[in-house]
């Protein structure tokens, strides 16, 4: 392993760009990106040149201070979610402008649309612009967040990394609410319809169910990914009535609702055959029918919270924050769950099994079907 060059910043020397870039075994052009404009390369390389520009005491010329903002900054934040459609971002948004607004900030919305690559795009670009970042249930790697937060304050929601401060909801007490519901009308098998795989919360979610139904003795699986919409729940819909169960619980209320739709289509019903419970409580849970069983999370006191935050980072005023530890959640029932009919349950979820499972062929008589009787069928006419 090379040796770091040992560099010193003095009044007659000071360390320069290409002393980091020698330290690090990169090009300039490398580190000059990193430092400015850190997704455009992978981001352990760029955490790793910007550890040893903070270690050599490399200062910028263009320097960027994180309490510019006190005296005279643009006031501007940037707040970056996966679906402005979805209505769980959209109360994030509210809540995070509403309070911005009455601090003197201005909030620019950043829609990535589910994609890790048009996420890390849009932050990039809007860097220079801005005075921190409201990161929303991001899909970049943990390596990479750190990176960004280097730039410019960030804040995470619904998210967790060490060393950035992060505003989360209690999901662990919410499942452990569904799932003692759902224990109580005598539902022992939950199926969990995951959200995008790089979503930290469905993670979140998925742990705290398996462990609040090994407490209680019920048995769960986990059924997905999925995208967390109605297109996404109806696809969903088709997976589950392969391998049915008795109650599902899903990682939002779009999937939920786009599940009730399409176990509607195939002669399923909610809450009669299958109890369903969906997460965050928004408006989609009381147009859906049957009204859909929901765990309430407090979504525009977490993106007023995440400005409050934010901007007492960039301005150093500690008053700002009021709180700490995840948000209260809360279980809001309604008829898309009720008590398992346990007979009927059961012979549904039989008689699905077998409707759906593949033929057998008699081993006699290869090529030839055999009927669920076990006599095989008669060759059709030629």
């Amino acid at each position: 392993m090379t040796a770091r060059p040992e560099v010193s910043s003095t009044p007659e020397r000071r360390v320069t760009i290409h002393d980091v870039a020698a330290a690090c075994g990169v090009a300039p052009s490398t580190v000059s990106r990193a430092l400015s404009r850190p997704g455009r390369i992978n981001p352990e390389t760029a955490e790793r040149i910007t550890r040893v520009a903070q270690e050599l005491g490399y200062r910028s010329s263009r320097p960027t201070p994180v309490g510019s903002q006190a005296t005279g900054g643009k006031k501007i934040l940037l707040l970056s979610v996966p679906d402005l459609t979805n209505p769980v971002f959209a109360e994030i948004a509210r809540g995070a402008q509403e309070t911005a607004m009455s601090l003197d900030y201005t909030v620019q919305l950043s829609d990535f649309q589910e994609s890790a690559r048009l996420e890390r795009m849009s932050i990039e670009r809007s860097l220079p612009g801005v005075d921190g970042i409201i990161m929303v249930s991001s899909r970049l790697p943990d390596s990479a967040l750190r990176v960004i937060a280097q730039s410019k304050p960030v804040v995470l929601l619904s998210r967790t990394v060490t060393s950035i401060p992060s505003v989360i909801t209690d999901d662990d007490a919410g499942m452990r609410t569904a799932v003692e519901h759902l224990a109580g009308l005598g539902h022992e098998r939950i199926v969990y319809l995951a959200g995008p795989e790089a979503s930290w919360a469905s993670g979140v979610r998925w742990l705290a169910l398996r462990r609040v139904a090994e407490e209680l003795g019920i048995k769960a699986r986990r059924l997905g990914p999925f995208l967390p919409t109605l297109a996404g729940g109806l696809r969903a819909a088709e997976q589950f009535v392969l391998r049915p169960a008795s109650a599902v619980i899903a990682f939002n209320d779009q999937l939920a609702a786009g599940l009730i739709k399409g176990l509607g289509r195939s002669g399923v019903s909610v809450p009669s055959d299958v109890s369903v419970i969906g997460f965050d409580n928004t408006i989609v849970a009381a147009l859906v029918a049957p009204g859909l069983t929901s765990v309430a999370t407090p979504r525009r006191e977490q993106g007023a919270v995440g400005s409050r935050l934010l901007i007492s980072r960039i301005t150093g005023e500690s008053s700002l924050v009021e709180r700490s530890g995840p948000l209260p959640t809360r279980l809001s029932v309604r008829t898309s769950t009720s008590v398992q009919r346990s007979e009927a349950a059961r012979a549904w979820a039989a008689r699905e099994s077998a409707r759906r499972a593949p033929v057998p062929l008699t081993p006699r008589s290869p090529g030839r079907p055999v009927a669920r009787t076990g006599r095989p069928l008669a060759a059709p006419a030629v």
